[in-house]
């Protein structure tokens, strides 16, 4: 946590590659897209222990695959065209607060929420994202391993979003995620991170076995909706570096997604640079 009066302007890039639509018995089909996302976030310390943040991305998104989806999969006109599709997605805006900081070790609370910037399209897969407002409350714990390496820590986080309801279908979810980090040097870390999601609800697509697809997508309005009600459970691995520059922060990490169910195969990469400030001071 930075002390009162320091905040940060950071800017991020994000590819992602669809390799694939992953069904509810894990068995993968076709399905190839990409998405490029330019995210701004402003982050400023209130307090030594209170912060807050708030960020807007811009996404695009286009659908790659040359084949056309299986018959169970609808083929919108959005992906048909094989263009790119861009705008404004959600707003984001949080609050952390360290409720302890002792020997090496660290808990934060903290709660943000998610609002569409507008009403935009969400059918498909060439779309900048669901339209939905969600509200996130979240934990995160880190330990500094003094006893092996003072340059070696462990971290944890739990969130649960509460998402808005459509068709009156529970569609919250749970993300749990492990990283472990190494400062090499004052100047340059790295870390690597397992993540996994859960849905609480949703609806489940079918695949191989004895749900047959479309599986629970058994309406017309299921179906309409159908792109931002799945239950998407999925488990991702990745790692990232970090080097501080004399005015500026630079950092970059990947992630691909392993497994699933009703979810995507894929991998994505990121990088960005944070610019630290100080106000009244």
């Amino acid at each position: 946590m930075p002390p009162a009066g320091v905040g940060s302007l950071t800017i991020s890039v994000q590819g992602i590659d669809n390799t694939g639509h992953l069904l509810t018995d894990g068995s993968a089909v076709g399905g190839l897209s990409t998405s490029l996302s330019l995210f701004v976030e402003a982050e400023y310390a209130i307090t030594d222990r209170l912060s807050i943040s708030g960020g807007l991305p811009y996404v695009g998104a286009k659908w790659t695959d040359p084949l056309a989806p299986p018959p169970f999969v609808p083929y919108l006109p959005v992906d048909q065209c094989h263009c790119w599709h861009a705008g404004l997605q959600d707003f984001s805006f949080s609050a952390r607060y360290n409720a302890l900081n002792a020997g090496g070790f660290a808990l934060t609370p903290s709660i943000s929420v998610g609002v569409p910037s507008h009403d935009y399209n969400f059918r498909g897969e060439a779309v900048i994202g669901r339209d939905l407002k969600e509200t996130r409350l979240a934990v995160d714990v880190g330990q500094r391993l003094d006893r092996i390496s003072p340059k070696l820590s462990v971290q944890g986080r739990y969130s649960y979003a509460i998402v808005e309801r459509v068709l009156d279908i529970p569609n919250d979810r749970s993300n749990v995620t492990l990283d472990a980090a190494f400062q090499f040097t004052r100047k340059f870390g790295a870390h690597g991170f397992t993540t996994w999601q859960r849905t609480h609800g949703g609806l489940r697509f079918g695949g191989m076995g004895s749900l047959q697809p479309p599986g629970e997508v058994n309406t017309g309005e299921r179906l309409l909706q159908h792109d931002r009600l799945l239950r998407d459970n999925n488990f991702r691995a990745g790692g990232g570096v970090s080097y501080l520059l004399p005015k500026v922060d630079l950092f970059a990490s990947y992630v691909a997604y392993l497994s699933g169910t009703d979810s995507h195969l894929g991998r994505a990469l990121t990088g960005g640079i944070s610019w630290p400030f100080e106000l009244g001071r």
